[in-house]
């Protein structure tokens, strides 16, 4: 208890929060939480998903919707297994999780950061499959703390397996970080080190409006980042409203399969690094190492990288 008071005495010295908010923060991180959610593979939602996504919506190649029994393609579990949470208990900007798993004030503001998924292809879930997917949060890294700006990185370790079955047909870890209301983006993107200067493969689209729409609707995603103007603006502080993190990530495993229809992806992992805005174009950029991993990135009209991300074939 000694060493735990005087560690207590140490962050309230150097960080700028309360020492309220330092005691509810530490009972956060010492109670992990476990979410568990039920969701089914249907046709109906997949195939409002291709018809979402510019590689698949009839436009670049001939539109198919999915059949019951077909492989669920990689990534398509994103959308899947949302909770549902009533509106008056969803936070200030629309995201959900503040009861079931997000930490307590001031940390309101959440951003999709970083991911890791892997699949197992002995098992696949497939169209029509009922799936649970069970979230461990627990481990969470403190930064900044000795500036007005703290910051915490979330890390939920994600089960999801055909329901009944004893083992997961993927494993995924996916990093949120929370922020204070008073965190402002930099007007200067982040430099992004160690990309390649030519693409073997790429695909451009441009998010638009509708396209952020229909994906917040297959999240069951209300959060205002993406859908309001003056939220975008006002509140956060960005010159339009954004493109969900996990629709690039997505993305850049459709523009793998989309040059490589066959390519069995097994591992893919993937870290935000400048926000992209809805009506500017999105190059989805891939590299080949050899012939079983690439290494991908996304650039916007003006060359920032919005995303880096590889994977790797099994």
């Amino acid at each position: 208890m000694a060493f735990a008071a005087r560690r207590l005495v140490r962050q309230r010295a150097s960080s700028s929060l309360s020492a309220v908010q330092l005691s509810a923060l530490e009972e956060y991180i010492l109670a992990p939480k476990t979410l568990v959610l039920e969701d089914t593979f249907s046709v109906e939602r997949l195939s409002d998903l291709c018809i979402t996504l510019p590689t698949r919506d009839g436009t670049r190649q001939p539109f198919r919707s999915p059949s019951v029994g077909d492989t669920v393609e990689r990534g398509f579990h994103l959308p899947f297994f949302h909770p549902r949470t009533p509106d008056s208990q969803l936070a200030e900007d629309g995201t959900d999780g503040v009861v079931e798993f997000g930490p307590p004030h001031p940390f309101t503001r959440r951003m999709w950061a970083s991911g890791r998924i892997r699949w197992d292809s002995s098992q696949p879930l497939r169209v029509g499959d009922t799936a649970v997917s069970t979230s461990h949060f627990g481990n969470v890294q403190k930064k900044g703390f000795e500036t007005a700006n703290p910051m915490l990185f979330v890390t939920q370790k994600i089960d999801i397996a055909k329901k009944g079955a004893s083992q997961p047909s993927i494993l995924e870890e996916r990093s949120h970080v929370y922020m204070n209301e008073s965190t402002s983006p930099s007007p200067t993107p982040r430099a992004v080190k160690d990309v390649p200067e030519t693409a073997d493969f790429s695909f451009s689209f441009k998010p638009t409006l509708t396209t952020l729409f229909r994906y917040s609707a297959l999240m069951f995603n209300a959060h205002l980042i993406h859908l309001d103007l003056d939220w975008a603006q006002k509140r956060r502080g960005y010159p339009e409203r954004l493109v969900h993190g996990p629709l690039t990530a997505l993305m850049m495993l459709e523009t793998v399969k989309f040059h490589q229809p066959h390519a069995q992806i097994a591992e893919f992992e993937y870290r935000a690094r400048n926000p992209m805005i809805v009506n500017e174009q999105m190059t989805l950029n891939g590299k080949w190492n050899g012939e079983s991993s690439a290494m991908l990135w996304c650039v916007n009209e003006k060359g920032v990288v919005g995303m880096t991300g590889a994977v790797k074939l099994a």
